[in-house]
């Protein structure tokens, strides 16, 4: 299954190790991950901003991310369908890699429910999904 996870979803797996980390390591060990560069400068910003992680462990993530996470570019989507532009560009990652799932913490994407048939759910949601296929 090729899953994109939001950036709020990656940071979250590396800050805690909760759910997202759990299923951080689900998506790596049977599916898909799906990042772009967007994704990657995200998550490198709230990992040194937000988290105060020190640069020389952001850049061992991203390089971890790059070599285990399929690197896509976004396809333009209209511009009027959401209010944050950087929420357009992971709603389009989602569709120009044709996506099984998008996961996000962002309410501003799940209250989507889907787009073009990609579903848009929550972490919990895509875990209890994984856990009932195995």
């Amino acid at each position: 299954m090729r899953v994109v996870l939001d950036s709020n979803v990656i940071v979250a797996a590396y800050a805690t190790h909760g759910l997202c980390h759990s299923l951080f390591e689900l998506c790596l060990s049977g599916h898909t991950l799906v990042i772009s560069q967007g994704i990657l400068d995200q998550v490198s910003d709230k990992l040194q901003d937000k988290i105060q992680v020190p640069p020389k462990i952001v850049k061992e993530i991203l390089s971890f991310l790059k070599k285990n996470a399929v690197l896509e570019h976004p396809v333009s989507l209209p511009s009027g369908i959401c209010r944050d532009p950087d929420d357009l560009k992971i709603l389009g990652l989602a569709v120009g890699s044709h996506a099984d799932c998008l996961v996000s913490g962002d309410k501003d994407l799940l209250v989507f429910g889907q787009i073009q048939g990609i579903p848009i759910v929550t972490p919990r949601e895509f875990y209890a999904r994984l856990q009932t296929k195995h």
